[in-house]
Order: C-alpha cells, then structure tokens, then sequence
C-alpha cells in the first residue's frame, strides 16, 4: 500500500485513483469488517485482501462525471479497480444491503476488478458482472487464468479494449449472442469462445465440465477478433514458374518402370508417382539398413513432401504404391486381433498367482500396426518408447492433418518439430514425464528407432508451412524431400477403351514391384528382438568402391561450394547441408531394393540427382530469384514478424524498425517507407500511431 505521508509521489497517485485521498488513507478490510457484506465474506479467500479496503468517509472524485461531488460512500466497502499497467484508477464502494447499487467513483478511466495476478502468461478472462466474475474464479482456482471484472455492464467494451492494448483478453458468449458481443470489439486482441447453448459458467457450475473439455468440444467455437479483422495476406513475390522437369532417368529400371505403371494408370505426374514409390520403399528399408554418412551410418528414414490439389490423384497413387505394404499391414492387424482375442479370454480363465504368472510370462501383444494417416506425434513417440515398434511411417494424402494438427499448431510445435528432426537425424524418440505418479511408465527414450514421412497435400496448407520461418528454422523443411509437379487436372483421358481394359493389377512391372515389396516385408525380420537389448540389427550399407566415395564427396563439395554469397543456395544453407545426407540415404534404399548391400557409384549419383530436383523445387515454390535470395519486401515481412512474434499484441515502434530492419531498408528512409507501403497494400502490416508514436502492427494471420 502507499504510505500516508503527503509526498510529490501520492499527488500524482491521487491523480491515477481519481480520488480527493489516497489508497493508504484507508484500512484494508478485516474478516469483521467484512462480516455484513455477504458475497465478499464468502470469498474473502479468493479475492487480494489489498484490494478491499474500509472507507469511513465521503470520497470526493477528482476526476470523471462525479468530480468535486462528495459521495455517500460511509460505512462502504471499497473494491479497488485497476488498469492494464495495474495501477489503481477507481474504486468500486459496495454496499451491505446489496439492493443498493455500488457506486463507482470514476468512470472516465478503464479499469477492473481483478482477481489472480496480472502477469503476461496468464489467460486473461473479462466479464461484465461481479456475481459472475466470482464464480468463474471459484470454477476456475485451479487453471492459470486472471478474472477481469467490469465496473459495469455498460463499461465493458472499453474494459476489454483497454486491457487488449497490451494482451490478449478472452470473453464468453453464446451462439445466439455472438454477433451483438463481438462486433464491437472486432479488430481488437480479443478472442471470443462461443457455446452453443449453456453459457461457460453453466458447463462448469451444472454440466461438471473442465474448461478443457469445454474448448475441445466440438460445438464450441473460438474467434480471434483481431486476426478476423484482418484481410489474408498476400503473396509477396510472382506466381512460381513452370514445375520442374522431374528427373524420372534418375531411378534404376526395377523403380522407374512401376513409377511410370503408376503414373500412367492414376494419371498423375511422374513427380507424384516417384515421391510416392519413394515413401514406399523408405518405410521398407528403414527398417533394414543404414545409410554411409562419412565415418559414421544414418537411418535411411525419409520426409517426403508433395504437392497435390484434391482430385488430382493423390489416393490412387498411394494405394498403388504401397499396395503390398497395405496388405501387410491389413494381415498383421488381423492376426493381432485374434491373438489379443486369446490373451483376453486366457486371462479371464485365470486368477490370483496364476494370472499373475500368465501376465508376467505372456505379455499383452502390441499392436502391429506401422502404418498411420492421421496420428499426432506424440503417441508414436510413446509407442517407439514402450517399445511397441521400431519402425513407423506417416503416410497421408491429406496432409492438413498433419500440418494443422494440435501437434504443429499448438504451443507443443517446437517440441513436436524438434522430435521429428530428431527422428530423422539419429533415429532416437523421447518424453519426459514426471516420474512420481504411482502408475508412471519410467522408460523415457527410444534408441534405433525410424520414421519416415509422406505428406502429400494441397497448396492452401503447404504454403503456410513451405514459407514457415518456425518450420524452417527448426529444421524440418530443411530435411524434406520436395515436389510441387504440374496439375494435370484437364487433361487427362477417361473414355479410351484401351486405358479401360488395361488394369494396373496385370502390369509385369507392378506386379513385380509388388513381388519384391512382399518379400521384404514377410517377415519383418527388424521389428523382431535379435540382439542383447531386444533392439533391431540393421545392415549397415557400404561403398562399392573408392569412387563410389569420390563421387559421394564431389557431391558434397559442388553443394558446399553453392552455397557462397553470391551463389544460387546462399540463402537457403540450411537446407543445402540435408542434400547430401539424404542423396545417399535413397541410394542406399535403391540399392537395398535391388538386392544389394554396397551403394555403387551409379547409385549415388541418381541420389544426387533426385535431391537436385527437390532443391531446384524449393527454390521455385518460394519464387527466389537466380541467387535464391528473397525481394526486399520478402525480408522485411519475415524480419518485422520474427522481432513482433513474442509481443502481444504484434506491434513495432517505426523507430526501432528504421534502425534494425534487414539491409537495404536500415536507416534508408525512403526505401524503408516504399517497402513499408507494399507490405500495408499486401495486408502484411498496418501503419498507425499512438499518441507521437508511429506503430507497425503485424498481421495475426501471418502466424497461423
């Protein structure tokens, strides 16, 4: 509390409250003053007790409708009112007789009751009445939320305006109330959960829900006012040119042939077709064999990324491409069925020692199954950790199911990107879980494990993730394996009678294809425990001969030498430093595929040659020029979003812009305002001001 004493300090104090005296003029209210104010007794426990305060005099307002009026505030409780830096502004004086309605004594500045800290990683929740401000508190004492409680009703838009300048504010309404709650708060950093009957307060007083369950639900909406009031931004750059002619030579005939049956028969590009077979025959040989990486092998575990409009084919590819791995994965998930069938009923039969005995001698069967389409990362991770599997791979054509995902879009994407990358480099899986519960699992970490990816999906999701700075700074991007081919879509043929008669189950090519697929995956020789720790023994592919390794290595040093300034992948190192790894990762599974063990010369050189294309596609879909460098309008998007991420709302100073924005904005003026201007005509930013202050602000949708 502030001190009595009459200093510089209090004058300006008496200023922000509002009041002719000063907060320290008056008693923090004891158990007995509250004694007749029925609701504040009640909750004594969950309110500041700094913030209730016995006022014994007519407080006379020095600001706002009631200043110089002396009011009838005697024998009242005051409620301290604050605002968004937390300084008091007002009080709100509460009467014992709750028929008489509290006096508010200045309502010319925003403030609010506040019950819990007002710290920036708290969600902050605003209503516009006491009666429920307080039994959301009580439904709410175990999450990390700050109640803001309105003076009024009518107070409540500029309540919720004025504590969103500085942090997201969150409010409740129903269905039918939505548009009369949220049209005056629209452009504002405010987010707006929607129930489609009960209010948020009747779920958690008569449903029993957890506010969790009550976001999760299905009929349960949440709107970012402010990310709505903005346009989606636009591109900043060119259409990307033509695709890129995939290099279908670069496949030994054993592949190219099913690739081009494959292509032929779904009508797809070859890029598409080729992707696929690749996410095939890497969910096959991961689990067999290492790839030569220098001195050391890395998993042959893949992420494929593709490009594909919905009806472009993407399903038939995959289900001609992985037709034997589906079938395998169908036998062996029947095959678990039955024997979990048999554990489950031998179990029933037993009882006391004996089903103690049988448990510890016949554990339950895992679940086979290594195949998934809509899985987060998590539970594959705790599936690699139990030791369930060895080896998985997601395969999905829908891949806005991984990329918008809870996993990638959550507060969990870092670590989820992080796990993947881990995957991929050192084939290791961990979690970190509180060891304390009394039914914790204590295994933490998965050695030798692998996981491919195959992510085929539309332009509207893989743009944001292409262009992701998270993404690619945390490098998954940088490890993929990519292709954006041409739609076909217009030009494909449905009435010939031969394409009619020629089905793709007689083709000698596939059939082939499918033949060698069925002998690797029958049996699965990896996923069965065959060394001291139960872990899989993998072949650890070898050099041919000395110039397979030259030519490894010339590989390695052409990229290396691209990436200089000046040079066509200075801009995009992170992702050149993958190219090579993943070139003798796909020579070694073709090599694997033809029955071999030593990656030759030829083979590494069409590894090469696919990686080539997937740069050269990189580079086409974010449109770089012939130096892989971004436009100046480019840069200064990224730059402006990376500095506005972590501030709430997503707001520069202009000043601080003109002197750490990228080269060749830095303190140049002019160019600065011309590149500032683009980005405001492309919906990037906005160009206001505050008070002398001029603002950039940062379109929210720039970070979805």
């Amino acid at each position: 509390m502030i001190t009595t004493l009459k200093t510089d300090s209090q004058e300006k104090t008496h200023g922000k409250v509002g009041l002719s005296g000063i907060l320290g003029d008056y008693p923090i209210a004891t158990i007995e003053a509250l004694s007749g104010f029925t609701i504040l007794a009640e909750n004594q426990l969950l309110l500041n007790p700094k913030s209730l305060l016995i006022i014994d005099e007519r407080v006379t307002p020095i600001k706002g409708e009631k200043a110089a009026d002396k009011l009838d505030t005697i024998g009242t409780i005051g409620m301290v009112l604050y605002n968004k830096d937390y300084e008091p502004t007002s009080l709100r004086c509460l009467y014992a007789d709750d028929h008489i309605k509290p006096i508010i004594t200045d309502t010319s500045q925003p403030s609010a009751y506040l019950i819990g800290s007002l710290s920036n990683d708290s969600e902050l929740i605003a209503v516009d009445n006491f009666d429920d401000g307080i039994a959301l508190a009580k439904c709410l004492i175990s999450e990390h939320v700050t109640i803001a409680i309105s003076p009024t009703e009518w107070l409540f838009n500029e309540t919720v305006k004025h504590f969103s300048q500085d942090r997201p504010v969150t409010i409740f309404t129903t269905l039918d109330k939505v548009d009369e709650v949220s049209k005056p708060l629209a452009g504002h950093n405010v987010k707006v959960i929607v129930t489609s009957d009960r209010t948020v307060l009747e779920h958690l007083e008569y449903g029993g829900l957890s506010y969790a369950v009550i976001l999760e639900d299905s009929k349960t909406t949440i709107t970012n006012l402010q990310a709505d009031a903005w346009s989606e931004p636009e591109l900043l750059a060119s259409d990307p040119s033509q695709p890129t002619l995939y290099p279908i030579e670069a496949w030994p005939p054993i592949l190219r042939r099913p690739i081009e049956a494959i292509a032929y028969y779904t009508q797809v590009p070859l890029a598409m077709a080729g992707q696929a077979v690749l996410g095939a025959i890497a969910h096959i040989g991961q689990a067999h064999i290492d790839a030569p990486m220098g001195s050391q092998h890395k998993p042959t575990s893949l992420i494929i990324i593709t490009e594909g409009e919905s009806g472009t084919g993407k399903t038939q590819v995959m289900g001609l491409s992985h037709f034997k791995i589906d079938q395998h994965e169908k036998q062996l998930y029947s095959n678990y069925l039955s024997d979990i069938s048999s554990w489950e009923n031998n179990l029933l039969s037993l009882k006391g020692k004996d089903r103690a005995a049988f448990l510890d001698e016949n554990p339950k069967p895992p679940n086979p199954v290594t195949m998934f389409d809509d899985a987060t990362i998590e539970p594959l991770i705790d599936r690699f950790v139990d030791g369930e599997m060895y080896n998985a791979s997601l395969s999905t054509d829908e891949a806005g199911q991984f990329f918008n995902g809870h996993s990638m879009t959550g507060d969990t994407a870092g670590s989820a990107l992080g796990a993947i990358t881990k995957l991929y480099s050192s084939g290791m899986a961990r979690r970190m879980r509180s060891q304390k519960n009394a039914y914790s699992n204590p295994r933490t970490t998965a050695y030798d494990v692998r996981m491919t990816f195959l992510l085929q999906g539309q332009r509207v999701v893989l743009e944001k993730a292409l262009t992701d700075p998270f993404m690619s700074g945390q490098g998954f991007l940088a490890r993929a394996i990519i292709a954006c081919p041409e739609d076909l879509r217009g030009k494909r043929v449905w009435n010939d009678p031969k394409r009619r008669n020629d089905k793709p189950h007689d083709n000698p090519y596939l059939i082939d294809y499918w033949s060698r697929c069925q002998s690797l995956l029958d049996p699965l020789p990896a996923n069965l425990p065959n060394d001291s720790i139960g872990a899989p023994s993998r072949i650890k592919m070898q050099w041919a001969s000395n110039e397979a390794v030259q030519a490894f290595e010339d590989g390695m040093q052409t990229i290396e030498n691209r990436q200089a300034n000046g040079q066509v992948l200075q801009y995009l190192k992170a992702y050149a430093s993958r190219m090579a790894e993943n070139a003798t990762r796909i020579a070694s599974l073709m090599a694997f595929f033809d029955s071999r063990k030593t990656v030759t010369t030829d083979d590494i050189k069409r590894g090469f040659m696919l990686v080539e294309y997937s740069t050269t596609e990189r580079l086409r879909y974010q449109d770089a020029t012939s130096t892989g460098e971004q436009n100046d309008s480019e840069k200064l998007s990224c730059w402006l979003v990376n500095k506005a991420r972590n501030k709430n709302p997503h707001k520069l100073n202009r000043a601080d812009i003109y002197n750490g924005a990228p080269q060749p904005m830095r303190k140049n003026n002019r160019l600065l305002q011309g590149e500032l201007d683009n980005l405001e005509s492309k919906s990037h930013i906005r160009q206001t001001e505050e008070g002398r202050k001029k603002i950039i602000e940062v379109n929210p949708k720039l970070y979805k």
